[in-house]
């Protein structure tokens, strides 16, 4: 697949088969990610791959509660507080895998190489026939310390990109995209 083809084809996938991802798989989207730019090629990133679906539920159930207790009215996820309290909701979408890419670093810049990561891997999903997203509403229960010990994840780690991967059952159509402003600077 061109590059630019999975740039403009990839899409949030929510909605996921029962199919099976191999490690095999999951390694090279790791094994991409981790080509992705970094500052000063320190490569300050952790993968943490969570396939066990019981311990994704409850992963699900933890954040949902922890953003409900935290989320203030003027949220931006305000709106979708009903949605989050529904037991039926599930923030992981059911999928079979979850990598969170973490910063092994306190700095801005191992987060934003982390992101970069995430970018890698999420093109490389698409482009071996899978499905990914980037789960914000994981993020804040993530960081907490029941969230790393959930998972394993060193106190000193910052959880930065809760990704889900599967088999997508179907892929959404582009949604528009806005103009950009552009402010040209030229001689």
């Amino acid at each position: 697949m061109e590059i630019m083809d999975a740039i403009y084809h990839r899409r949030s996938i929510r909605d996921f088969t029962d199919a099976p991802v191999d490690k095999t798989a999951i390694s090279s989207l790791i094994a991409a990610a981790v080509q992705a730019p970094n500052a000063m090629d320190r490569q300050r990133w952790a993968f943490v791959v969570v396939q066990d679906r019981a311990l994704l539920e409850r992963m699900s159930s933890e954040a949902k509660a922890h953003m409900l207790a935290t989320m203030t009215t003027d949220s931006v996820v305000g709106p979708l507080r009903a949605r989050l309290s529904s037991a039926n909701f599930n923030i992981f979408y059911n999928a079979p895998i979850a990598i969170v890419i973490c910063a092994t670093e306190a700095d801005t810049f191992a987060y934003q190489d982390c992101c970069l990561a995430a970018e890698n891997l999420m093109l490389a999903a698409h482009a071996n026939g899978l499905g990914s997203c980037w789960i914000g509403f994981a993020e804040a229960w993530l960081a907490q310390p029941a969230g790393k010990s959930a998972l394993g994840i060193p106190a000193h780690y910052r959880p930065i990109a809760p990704i889900i991967v599967g088999v997508p059952r179907a892929t959404p159509p582009a949604p528009p995209r806005h103009r950009p402003d552009i402010i040209w600077i030229e001689p």
